[in-house]
């Protein structure tokens, strides 16, 4: 008889697994949508940051855009900046006109990377670079200088423990979890049952 008891136990437990398993939810890696600039287009002045937007948002965390300008130097600088579905990377330094890599990875909501490339070419030097200098003579050194000689201000780095990844979607182990949780309560109330039938 005890045996029997065993038997319809481990029964309701397998149905209960059975139920459970399908509920859960299914977390697909995230996938790239759209880039600015796009894989191989030809801009008209090289741009100061490009955005990548994603099916769904992305976790900072692990995350990476690196930026290449013609002459192979690395243009990107500080972290990505993460808003819903898109990703910022902020470019410095000289923007000549000429071909752009931009090799990424980000993490999906899932917990797994995805990465990629694409290249973009840009006709002419950024916006900032593509002006020409002032003709005007330079200051007497008796008089006060001018404020157009103080050195410009330098772009500061992103820092990544202020990027909110609070936009990404539940992380796969959380379900992992939640499941254990689940078949453990399951478990235990198996156990009872089968010990007040004795």
């Amino acid at each position: 008889m005890t045996g029997a008891r065993r038997r319809r136990g481990l029964a309701l437990l397998a149905g209960a697994l059975l139920v459970l398993l399908p509920a859960l939810p299914a977390q697909a890696h995230d996938r790239l949508s759209t880039t600015a600039p796009a894989d191989g287009a030809t801009v008209a002045a090289a741009p100061t940051s490009v955005v990548l937007t994603f099916e769904e948002p992305a976790v900072a965390l692990g995350s990476k855009v690196l930026v290449t300008g013609p002459g192979g130097a690395v243009v990107s600088t500080g972290d990505p900046q993460f808003v819903d579905d898109t990703v910022t990377q902020q470019l410095t330094g000289d923007l000549p006109a000429g071909t752009y890599r931009v090799e990424w990875r980000v993490t999906s909501d899932d917990g797994h990377p995805v990465s990629g490339t694409f290249t973009y070419t840009a006709s002419g030097p950024a916006a900032a670079t593509a002006t020409s200098p002032s003709t005007s003579p330079p200051a007497n050194p008796s008089t006060s200088p001018s404020t157009s000689d103080a050195p410009a201000p330098t772009s500061t780095p992103v820092d990544s423990s202020a990027v909110s990844a609070s936009s990404s979607g539940t992380p796969g182990w959380l379900v992992v979890v939640g499941a254990v949780v689940v078949l453990a309560l399951l478990a235990a109330v198996a156990a009872a049952v089968l010990r007040r039938r004795r």
